[in-house]
């Protein structure tokens, strides 16, 4: 893992999609024009925010990859196992299509997904040159929408697991991250051999491992290269939006992913 900084900008990004040249970055709170609660580069309008703020914040993202807002393809994200394949850019005045995985193998289109907490999941198909970024939180991740983008980039381009490259981003860690028993069970029945390392049990409280539980469904999924970040959101608000650590009240930031020029 490396951070980098352009400007007022820091963003992360994977050691092993930066080596191989992939324009990417998952983007801290810094370096935007929003007041307070989301202070300040927020790139999502769902949670109050203006949209010339939003528009403002995403533009300067862009800049770094010298590509404008508009070259995005994003979604409406619902906590879902849908997947969205497009070969062009949302327009500005599109709706967004409901779905909380996007792939592509347009080098002239940048994914996008916003996050506060839940896991953003980059991959890359280093022969079929193919991106995609999944958004899981516990509900993606019980369902496995990892495992589903993974199928979709084969269903639609033939990339092979063995192929894709991935990283997992930052999120909310396991020392943060506290579930009640209805997530336990889920989470048991849905990881029925493996969920020992993925559910923790102290001081009566359970906590869920999100990374652990994603490096699981992408070995499943056939996926041999993973990175992982180990940064947790919600221990630096000062850095990251956390809707946990935050009561809701904060923005989102940006996951960005292209293809090699």
């Amino acid at each position: 893992m490396s951070f980098l900084q352009i400007g007022q900008l820091k963003y992360y990004v994977f050691n092993s999609f930066q080596k191989l040249g992939v324009p990417h970055g998952i983007f801290t709170r810094l370096g935007g024009c929003s007041p307070e609660p989301w202070y300040s580069l927020n790139v999502a309008t769902s949670v109050g925010d203006s949209r010339e703020n939003v528009i403002e914040n995403r533009s300067r993202i862009m800049a770094i990859f010298n590509k404008s807002f508009d070259s995005v393809f994003d979604a409406w994200q619902i906590h879902s196992t849908k997947v969205l394949c497009s070969e062009r850019p949302r327009l500005i005045n599109e709706p967004h299509k409901k779905g909380d995985a996007v792939i592509t193998s347009n080098q002239n289109v940048s994914l996008m997904m916003v996050f506060a907490d839940c896991v953003p999941i980059f991959l890359y198909d280093t022969k079929k040159k193919v991106i995609g970024i999944a958004h899981a939180g516990w509900q993606g991740t019980v369902t496995r929408i990892a495992r589903e983008a993974v199928i979709a980039m084969h269903s639609n381009y033939g990339c092979l697991p063995k192929n894709i490259l991935a990283g997992i981003g930052p999120s909310i860690g396991p020392d943060h991250y506290e579930v009640g028993i209805n997530i336990v069970d889920e989470v048991m029945a849905a990881f029925p051999h493996m969920y020992k390392s993925i559910i923790y049990k102290q001081n009566c409280k359970f906590y869920f491992n999100l990374w652990n539980a994603n490096k699981i469904i992408l070995q499943e999924s056939g996926v041999k290269n993973i990175e992982i970040s180990g940064v947790c959101t919600a221990c630096n608000v000062k850095e990251w939006y956390s809707h946990r650590a935050e009561n809701g009240k904060t923005g989102r930031f940006a996951a960005v992913l292209s293809l090699p020029l």
